[in-house]
């Protein structure tokens, strides 16, 4: 009897043992399925061997030393709060580019900021390729780590539809603003364009075209200078042209353009600092011959230039407002605001992971992408009669363009 007691005790206990454990398993099986796409990366970080071997081997051979570029943007941006931060590179694209417009005489040609365009061209699409899209899709990973990224197809659709609504919205823009001005629209053109019958002509030959014909009448009446010159500038006084509604239209999409350019730095600081920095610069680069572009066509718009400059300073607040727009979408809607219920799954847009936040740069990488093709690319695609002309030029514009995409591998 004793023995058949000791027998079933045995069995009890190991009967109980096994239902505890089909009971831990099928809880941790649960726990699993119910974690969400961060809470499963940070398991993996934590407990798989080989992505913890990987990281102490590239901890040991990553290089501690910052680059110059890297210690430049530590200096020029040193909060640690990405809306700070997001703020002075706000105050770094709208301040020093249009302070320029003080020194730009009224008859420049805009057709010799080709070199610059170029240059911005190829930072801005450097940006968008070599940091705004990988960290779009698969995040930013500090120096020295390693990090195991879940793939999530949902996700993935929503970012490039993000990236498509950004482009779109723009080519909308762009489109609506022609249809207003009559086939004008606020274009990136800082060349020469055609005219009507196919004609070739330039904006310096526009805006100093008088200036030549008046010094041609000086010189076929010498001896009457004097009276000649007063007599033009009476003509001109009594003549001037009213300013165009393009050029209002103009200051609109401008402030509308520098928006986004509030909601890019503020996105891309609230990803990573370096994201930030980098976009800064690219932004930084575009906008100086985008501001002396949109200098030049108020005033062949019929704008003097104290007034040009005073609206050139209002569409910069474009950016301050985008900035404060995407920092309150960041802190309100950010991602941190999914963090709530630990095993409660993915509880963002469509499921996923993602949040309001989340979808401002990919939004802002499809800006980029428009800027720096439909809008840029046209007019470097135009050629001129002269061959050896035009291949010098190509030649120096792509070899901007690779300077201006070297400084975002930085």
């Amino acid at each position: 009897m004793a023995r058949q007691r000791q027998q079933l005790v045995k069995a009890a206990i190991v009967l109980l043992a096994l239902c505890v454990t089909l009971a831990v398993a099928k809880k941790d099986e649960i726990a699993v399925e119910a974690l969400s796409t961060q809470e499963i990366e940070e398991q993996l970080q934590q407990e798989c061997s080989i992505i913890q071997k990987l990281t102490a081997y590239t901890h040991a051979h990553t290089p501690t030393s910052l680059s110059p570029l890297q210690r430049a943007f530590s200096l020029l941006f040193p909060f640690t709060s990405p809306a700070l931060n997001s703020l002075m590179a706000t105050l770094y694209i709208s301040g020093p580019p249009n302070f320029l417009l003080a020194l730009c005489p009224t008859d420049i040609d805009p057709s010799s900021l080709n070199i610059m365009v170029a240059f911005a061209v190829g930072g801005l699409l450097g940006d968008v390729f070599f940091h705004l899209m990988p960290e779009i899709f698969l995040g930013e990973v500090p120096e020295g780590t390693v990090r195991a990224v879940l793939v999530e197809p949902n996700k993935n659709l929503l970012l490039g539809l993000a990236i498509m609504v950004g482009f779109v919205t723009f080519v909308a823009m762009d489109k609506g603003l022609r249809i207003a001005t009559g086939g004008e629209g606020h274009t990136h053109d800082h060349g020469e364009r055609k005219d009507a019958n196919g004609h070739v002509e330039s904006d310096k030959a526009t805006t100093t075209g008088v200036a030549k014909n008046d010094a041609a009448l000086k010189q076929r009446k010498k001896g009457a200078k004097t009276e000649t010159s007063v007599a033009l500038t009476k003509n001109a006084a009594e003549t001037k042209p009213p300013i165009k509604l393009s050029a209002y239209l103009n200051i609109v999409a401008d402030f509308t353009h520098n928006i986004t350019d509030g909601l890019a730095l503020s996105s891309s600081f609230y990803a990573s600092s370096s994201i930030g920095a980098t976009t800064t610069l690219a932004v930084f680069c575009h906008e100086i011959p985008h501001e002396v572009g949109d200098f030049a066509l108020l005033i062949q718009g019929g704008m003097s230039k104290k007034m040009a400059m005073g609206l050139q300073f209002v569409t910069a607040l474009g950016a301050v407002l985008g900035t404060i727009i995407g920092i309150a979408v960041q802190e309100l809607g950010g991602s941190g605001t999914l963090e709530g219920v630990v095993g409660a799954g993915n509880q963002g847009l469509v499921g996923t992971s993602l949040s309001w936040g989340d979808v401002l740069l990919p939004f802002t990488a499809g800006t980029f992408l428009y800027v720096g093709t439909v809008g840029v690319i046209p007019e470097m695609l135009e050629t001129g009669p002269n061959r050896w002309k035009e291949l010098r030029s190509t030649g120096l514009q792509f070899l901007a363009m690779a300077a201006g995409a070297g400084i975002m591998l930085g």
